[in-house]
């Protein structure tokens, strides 16, 4: 028999084979991921068009030490609309991961972890130790105990609460029996303000823009709340604080605030910057001098970064999370499903449509 072309179709055979397992492993080794970028400067309020959703190859073959983590939890706050994020550029912002695919001893696969990798669904790390604003770019979810949801690590137990507990205590330094008036008092940091501030023995007036928002603050235990868009701050500073107020946690900025200055903050108050909603999407900026204020009222007005306090962290957790146990701080979290609801969860912020943390569930 002629045996000529054997080897020749065993060969092709073999290659086929080869080619095929090349092909699985390649797969394998990459996989599509989804980001949020900015596609054009915001406008005024931001709109769906202002963002797009592209894609990009993730490749799983890592080098030493590098992770991929997946999106579970991911964070909008209203900052991001202020945040000089180029066209173009993925948006910022934190989010919960699990550690898909590691070539880390210290990250070892399924790790939940806390890291500020913007909009996106699949992220390569090549060095989770590398630092950024808030320490490590990665970090382990603190262990919270079975009872307490780990979405709190981006709302109560994360940035937001974070900001509340430091900005109240150590910046605004509140003392018994003072008058505390939180602004936004129904988002994410100023419905733990107010908590705090009840805990520290003080009477809290806070405001909101919806009937249910003012009814929650009210489950919460503030002493007096009212809502901005039914009555305005004098109005109901003159009812409920009528001696005037000696601590503001500003989350609003804007007339309101300018308000509390002008005729409610006693002589010698104090005031902490945390936030300015009402202004982040003017389109003309209205500047009015506080001046006048800090002189004559001789006020103290401080801001508040909670990345200053990155190495306190377990701090304002452990107290925190020991208030939650033990029934004196209550929290509640809006949380939209899906990673193609990231750019609409977050303009329903400035629609107040959020009652305590906005998250979207991977």
């Amino acid at each position: 028999p002629n045996r000529v072309g054997q080897p020749a179709s065993h060969t092709f055979v073999w290659s086929s084979v080869s080619v095929y397992l090349e092909f699985l492993e390649s797969s394998e080794m990459a996989q599509t991921a989804k980001k949020w970028i900015k596609a054009k400067e915001f406008d005024g309020v931001p709109k769906l068009s202002d963002f797009k959703l592209v894609e990009e190859p993730i490749s799983f073959n890592l080098k030493p030490g590098a992770i991929v983590l997946e999106a579970v939890y991911l964070t909008v706050d209203p900052y991001m609309r202020a945040a000089p994020i180029p066209e173009g550029e993925t948006m910022v912002g934190e989010q919960i991961a699990r550690v898909k695919v590691s070539n880390n001893a210290s990250y070892p696969e399924g790790t939940l972890v806390l890291s500020n990798i913007g909009w996106r669904s699949l992220t390569l790390v090549p060095d989770p130790e590398a630092p950024s604003r808030f320490g490590p770019l990665v970090r382990k979810v603190p262990n919270f105990g079975a009872d307490i949801p780990t979405s709190l690590g981006l709302g109560t137990l994360g940035m937001p609460g974070l900001t509340a507990y430091f900005g109240l205590l150590d910046r605004g330094q509140p003392k018994a029996g003072e008058t505390v008036l939180v602004s936004g008092a129904a988002g994410a940091v100023g419905s733990v303000v107010g908590q705090i501030a009840k805990i520290k023995g003080c009477k809290v007036i806070g405001s909101a823009g919806t009937k249910v928002k003012c009814d929650w603050l009210k489950e919460l235990g503030f002493d007096h709340v009212f809502n901005y868009k039914e009555r305005t701050v004098d109005e109901a500073l003159k009812e409920f604080a009528p001696e005037g107020i000696d601590l503001h946690f500003d989350n609003v900025g804007g007339d309101f605030s300018y308000s509390v200055l002008e005729n409610h903050i006693k002589f010698g108050g104090r005031v902490v910057v945390c936030g300015a909603i009402s202004t982040y999407n003017d389109k003309e900026r209205r500047d009015r001098s506080t001046t006048r204020f800090l002189i004559y009222k001789q006020l103290d007005i401080r801001g508040i970064i909670v990345t200053a306090y990155k190495n306190r962290v377990m701090e304002g957790i452990t107290d925190i999370m020991g208030w939650i146990k033990e029934g004196k701080l209550k929290y509640r979290e809006t949380i939209t499903d899906g990673f193609q609801n990231m750019p609409d969860t977050f303009i329903s912020l400035f629609r107040g449509d959020n009652i305590g943390k906005a998250l979207v569930k991977a």
